[in-house]
């Protein structure tokens, strides 16, 4: 069913709030619904965040506001943080009262492994103190591992998806750096190697990247910014 979700999913946070819909769905039992966030920390974000409901996702955007919660901290850790109660709760400073403020009284925290691209966890949430035995806390382990091999699929597909677009953005840059190198070269009559001296030289003493004072050179005289073709 995981896999499917990410073969169905067109990014990351939607499979996400698959995820979280899931997990809330699987724990929650009549007359005790649970809330669910996940919490996705990649090295160029503080975080991607998903969750089951509304008023899971407003429970996590506290977490983001402090820096802090069972969630982030398992993210972060590895380990699992259990919540019986946020009234007698000490570990978590100023975020506590915060949480406790919203009417939550549970929560727990799990790691969901990953390789090193990023860290996640899942976040589940009760109004109930002591909402959460032995038997969920055990649940949520084995969906949070569960998890791990597509929630690992869906942030590789995602950090090509990024790679990509830095590569593409790298290979346009270097393209409108040889067309402006071509144009120097023609019109002062020098080497490939002396156009590029005067680019760089152009480039430091305005400050301005070697990218934007090559693009530069290129609209002034009416050209337009070639462009690459590494999705062909």
């Amino acid at each position: 069913m995981l896999q499917d979700m990410v073969l169905e999913s067109s990014d990351v946070n939607e499979f996400l709030d698959g995820l979280a819909k899931l997990a809330a769905d699987a724990l929650s039992s009549e007359g005790s619904e649970v809330f669910c966030g996940v919490t996705l920390l990649r090295s160029r974000a503080k975080g991607n965040v998903a969750s089951s409901s509304e008023q899971a996702r407003l429970m996590d955007e506290v977490q983001y506001q402090f820096d802090d919660g069972p969630c982030i901290r398992a993210a972060r850790e590895g380990q699992v943080y259990v919540v019986p109660d946020f009234r007698s709760e000490s570990r978590f400073g100023e975020y506590t009262r915060a949480i406790a403020d919203h009417g939550v009284r549970s929560v727990i925290g799990v790691p969901i492994p990953l390789d090193g691209l990023a860290a996640a966890g899942l976040d589940l949430y009760s109004t109930r103190e002591n909402a959460f035995d032995e038997a969920a806390i055990a649940a949520a382990v084995d969906l949070a591992r569960e998890a791990s091999k597509s929630l690992r699929m869906a942030v590789r597909v995602a950090h090509l998806s990024d790679t990509g677009d830095q590569l593409r953005a790298a290979m346009s840059s270097r393209t409108t750096i040889d067309v402006a190198a071509g144009i120097i070269m023609g019109q002062n009559r020098c080497s490939h190697d002396t156009a590029m001296t005067i680019l760089k030289a152009a480039s430091s003493g305005r400050n301005k990247k070697l990218a934007d004072v090559a693009a530069a050179v290129v609209t002034s005289i009416g050209q337009e910014l070639p462009e690459t073709h590494f999705d062909s």
